[in-house]
């Protein structure tokens, strides 16, 4: 590969009409930006705003439990990496042997709370 690289830029310098990004030349494109069509890197909301899951703190966790059923939501509906999303449901599960978060549940108070994802439209679909 370094052999095909340096053989093209050989030929590309030999080249009449070859104009390497300069100071002299005003009008030479810069080939030392970064690329304009890469996407930016896809964070949770977690790993973005640096907060670590604790299990003294209900209100965050009862986010990522249904208020219906007590279930904790999968990585595909909360947009969470694999990392956060398994300190989620440990802390969840501590903070539900502590005796803080009901197991079946949403706490009444905790209902009103903004969402952090919308559970009718996950990131990745199910079969169901």
């Amino acid at each position: 590969m370094n052999v095909f690289r340096r053989l093209s830029s050989h030929i590309l310098k030999n080249r009449p009409g070859f104009v390497r990004s300069s100071s002299t030349n005003v009008d030479a494109p810069d080939f030392e930006m970064e690329n304009p069509y890469e996407k930016e890197k896809v964070q949770c909301i977690l790993c973005k705003h640096k907060i670590e899951p604790d299990y003294k703190n209900v209100r965050l966790l009862s986010q990522f439990q249904s208020p219906y059923t007590g279930r904790i939501y999968g990585r595909h509906i909360t947009g969470l990496c694999k990392r956060q999303q398994h300190k989620v449901e440990k802390e969840i599960v501590k903070a539900q042997f502590a005796g803080l978060m009901a197991y079946y549940l949403k706490e009444p108070v905790f209902l009103q709370d903004p969402e952090l994802f919308d559970v009718e439209k996950p990131i990745r679909p199910h079969r169901f």
